[in-house]
């Protein structure tokens, strides 16, 4: 089964991704959703979570999630609580969580500790950076251990965002087309 354009969905972090961002570039040039939140500054893990679910939810088919930095955390809080992310996701590509549990980001982005750590209910891709100011590689492997994504290092690439001078990111694409080529999942 292939998956429509229209069916990935966008999540990027604390204070949106701008241009020059892959995420950006992705919907400019394939078509992808953003998921847009009602306050990118202050984010409230409880908004946030509820407008997934509602975009979830009114997708025609299952989507397959794209997320970076607090989108990854958001996913985590959201297919722990929600009994719909098993049916309505066929895949997570989750890059560079930020690591909201950290003193100096936990102030800055108060709310959403702790930081969900159950397996997902769907296949994952995690990516992460050797120099990510946000996360270290080895917490962020930490946490695709806990949801049992697959570890993928990106090398240092910073927070794997505009100032990484990634463009149109080919290793996120192919990852991407790996997620989209799993098998739908029989619950």
């Amino acid at each position: 089964m292939s998956i429509e354009s229209s069916s990935i969905k966008l999540l990027p972090g604390w204070q949106n991704s701008g241009p020059g961002h892959w995420q950006t570039v992705w919907e400019q040039q394939l078509g992808y959703e953003r998921v847009q939140q009602h306050d990118w500054l202050h984010p409230k893990r409880g908004d946030w979570t509820a407008r997934l679910q509602d975009v979830v939810l009114d997708a025609p088919q299952p989507v397959v999630l794209v997320a970076h930095s607090l989108g990854c955390i958001l996913t985590a809080w959201w297919a722990a609580h929600s009994p719909q992310a098993a049916s309505k996701v066929r895949g997570a590509l989750l890059v560079a969580p930020g690591d909201v549990e950290r003193a100096d980001l936990a102030e800055q982005i108060p709310g959403w500790s702790p930081i969900a750590l159950q397996k997902l209910p769907f296949p994952a891709i995690l990516v992460g950076s050797q120099n990510d100011p946000y996360c270290s590689a080895e917490r962020a492997q930490w946490l695709a251990g806990h949801w049992g994504a697959r570890w993928v290092d990106q090398g240092a690439c910073g927070h794997i965002n505009a100032e990484s001078g990634l463009g149109d990111w080919p290793l996120g694409q192919a990852l991407l087309a790996e997620l989209m080529a799993e098998p739908t999942k029989v619950n």
